[in-house]
C-alpha cells in the first residue's frame, strides 16, 4: 500500500472529552492518517466504499460500524460508491478519557479488553451496528454527563457484541505518538499559545534546544517542521470553530493566530483541500464537541 500516513490533529482540546460528527456525504475526502483519539465509525449507504486500516484495505456494504484504536493508519474511500447520500456518524474521544484505573474495574474488563483490541481495528457485525445506529445518532443531541453515560453503554453493549472481526494483521500498541517529555512540552506550549506569533528561538527554549537543533527534532518526531505542525494545530481549531460558530471568516482568521487571512486561507486550502468557506459549507450536518 504506497500511501504517505497524515497525522491529524483532531479539533478535541486537552479539556473536551469526545466529539460526535453526523453528515450526509457524496465523497471522502480525507487522507490516510492517524491520530491518538479513538474513533467509532458508523456509515450507511456505502455499499462500494474500500475501508483501510492499517493493512486491512476492503470494499465495504451499506452499512458498518468500525472502532480505530490510537495511532492505527486509517481512511474511507469512495471507490466503487455510487451513492451521494452516504450518512457518516463519527465519534472520537481522548484515549484517556478513560484511565488505567478505572478500566482496571471488574466492570470495565469486556470495556478494557475491547479498546486492547481495537489497536487492530475492529469490524462488528451488520446485526449490532443496526441494533445502536440510533443510539449512536442520538449522541449528537444528548447534553454534558448524558452522553458520557450513554456513551459508556454503548461502548459496553458493542464489547459485548458477538462476530467481531480485526482488521489489520499488526497492532498500533507500539507506536506512541508524542511519547517523550519534550514534545509534549512542546505541543501543550502550541496549545495554550497558537493565537499568537511563536518565535523558533522562544519555542527551542522550552526544551532546552538550539533552533537547528529544535528543528531537526520536530522534523524526526512529527514528520513535520515547527511552522507546519503549529499551522495544523490553528487549523484544526479553525475548523472547530467554522462548524460550531458563526464567527466571520476573518474573525477565525485572527483568533487562530494569523496575521492576515490570505495566509489563512493559503494554508487552511493546502491542509483540507478546500478554502474555509467549502468547508463550513461541506459539514453543514450535526457536530457536537463536549
Amino acid at each position: 500500500m504506497n500511501k504517505s500516513f497524515h497525522r491529524e490533529i483532531t479539533p478535541l482540546a486537552p479539556e473536551d472529552s469526545f466529539q460526535v460528527f453526523d453528515r450526509v456525504k457524496d465523497d471522502f475526502d480525507f487522507p490516510i492518517h492517524f491520530h491518538p483519539e479513538y474513533e467509532l465509525n458508523f456509515i450507511s449507504n456505502g455499499k462500494g466504499v474500500r475501508r483501510i486500516v492499517g493493512d486491512s484495505m476492503e470494499e465495504i456494504d451499506e452499512v458498518e460500524l468500525v472502532l480505530v484504536g490510537p495511532n492505527i493508519e486509517h481512511c474511507w474511500e469512495l471507490h466503487n460508491c455510487k451513492s451521494k447520500s452516504i450518512n457518516e456518524i463519527t465519534i472520537q474521544f481522548h484515549n484517556d478519557l478513560f484511565d488505567d484505573k478505572m478500566l482496571s474495574r471488574r466492570i470495565f474488563k469486556p470495556i478494557k479488553d475491547m479498546f486492547d483490541r481495537s489497536s487492530y481495528g475492529i469490524l462488528f457485525s451488520k446485526k449490532i451496528a443496526f441494533e445502536v445506529k440510533d443510539r449512536i445518532k442520538a449522541l449528537a443531541k444528548i447534553d454534558s454527563i448524558d452522553y458520557l453515560m450513554e456513551l459508556i453503554s454503548i461502548l459496553q453493549d458493542l464489547a459485548n457484541s458477538r462476530n467481531q472481526r480485526l482488521l489489520s494483521t499488526y497492532s498500533s500498541q507500539n507506536k506512541i505518538f508524542e511519547n517523550s517529555d519534550k514534545i509534549k512540552k512542546v505541543y501543550e506550549f502550541i496549545q495554550e499559545n497558537f493565537n499568537r506569533k511563536i518565535l523558533l528561538d522562544e519555542i527551542s527554549s522550552i526544551v532546552n534546544m538550539s533552533p537547528v537543533s529544535f528543528n531537526r527534532f520536530i522534523k524526526k518526531r512529527t514528520g513535520k517542521t515547527f511552522v507546519d505542525y503549529t499551522n495544523d494545530t490553528r487549523i484544526s481549531y479553525a475548523t472547530r470553530w467554522l462548524i460550531e460558530t458563526d464567527l466571520s471568516i476573518s474573525e477565525i482568521s485572527f483568533k487562530c493566530g494569523f496575521n492576515n487571512i490570505a495566509n489563512f486561507n493559503r494554508v487552511f486550502k493546502k491542509s483540507k483541500n478546500c478554502t474555509p468557506s467549502e468547508f463550513r459549507e461541506k459539514f453543514e450536518g450535526i457536530k457536537r464537541v463536549l
